[in-house]
């Protein structure tokens, strides 16, 4: 009996692997890491989104109150921005971190004056010197009114009708201080020279012109003549006694009054920054052009 057991025991172990396999042909069963996730079921209810603004309470879509709530927060952002945007720029508005803010300009004055900007100022010479001068020469002149014409005029000019000795002027000259000083010293060479050349002194200059608004050579388009500022003068020609009157460039050469008038013009440069006379240029071929001209490092034109 014994021995019979054994050989049953033995049989169950051999035909336990054969049940255990599958049979052949049958499809093999899916692991559960191969099988696809579900996605959760949806809830069976959605609540609605709640207002975004905190003033707004929850309501239907047809609801008045919903809709005038939101009206009056549409309403407010719209104040907020329009406060925002007229807001002066640079007032009240902090600056970005490590950003540096220019400062802003000065407020415009209330009482700003109106109409046009004035002039440059002119510069008024003291020419109380000079007047002390000319009256120790024995010159007769009057302060006239400022000459103010556009660019042209002079601040202080003076009317001058005699020189040294009694010699006359005509017509009398518009003249600064500073060119009437000139021609005064000039025309004690003038009669020095006249009673050396001709046995008597001149006693009266014939001038052609002296302040006048004009341009060099009575050209428009030239730059202004020292006429322009009364520091130039135009000397026709000398009236001695007993003598015709001597015009500038008309002498013959040769001639006394031809010398005469050759040397007066050379003791000229002595006493102007400028003479012009005949055979400068045309537009001097009768008189001598005299004047103050300042020139760089004291340059004279004489001519």
């Amino acid at each position: 009996m014994g021995r019979s057991l054994a050989v049953l025991m033995g049989c169950a172990v051999l035909a336990g692997p054969a049940v255990a396999q599958a049979p052949t042909g049958t499809p093999l069963s899916r692991t559960p890491a191969e099988q696809v996730p579900l996605p959760p079921p949806r809830p069976e209810a959605i609540k609605e989104p709640t207002a975004r603004h905190p003033d707004v309470k929850e309501s239907g879509p047809g609801d008045p109150a919903a809709k005038d709530a939101a009206k009056d927060a549409a309403k407010d952002a719209g104040k907020d921005a329009t406060k925002d945007t007229t807001k002066e720029p640079g007032k009240d508005t902090p600056a970005a971190p490590g950003v540096e803010t220019a400062p802003l300009p000065p407020e415009r004055p209330a009482d700003l004056p109106s109409g046009p900007a004035p002039g440059p100022a002119t510069i008024v010479p003291d020419d109380t010197a000079c007047l002390g001068r000319l009256e120790r020469l024995g010159v007769k002149a009057e302060p006239v009114a400022p000459l103010l014409d556009g660019m042209c005029g002079a601040a202080r000019p003076l009317r001058v009708t005699v020189l040294p000795d009694g010699v006359a002027l005509a017509p009398a000259a518009t003249l600064t201080c500073t060119a009437a000083e000139a021609l005064a010293r000039w025309s004690t060479e003038v009669r020095v020279t006249g009673e050396r050349l001709l046995g008597k002194a001149p006693q009266k200059l014939q001038i052609g012109g002296s302040y006048e608004c004009r341009g060099q050579n009575h050209d428009p388009s030239a730059k202004l003549s020292e006429h322009a500022y009364a520091n130039g003068v135009d000397v026709m020609g000398f009236v001695v006694e007993g003598r015709t009157p001597i015009a500038v460039g008309a002498s013959r050469e040769g001639t006394p009054e031809a010398a005469f008038e050759a040397a007066v013009r050379a003791r000229a440069c002595g006493f102007f920054r400028t003479v012009l006379g005949p055979g400068s240029d045309p537009a001097h071929a009768n008189h001598l052009h005299l004047d103050e001209r300042e020139r760089p490092a004291g340059h004279r034109l004489c001519q």
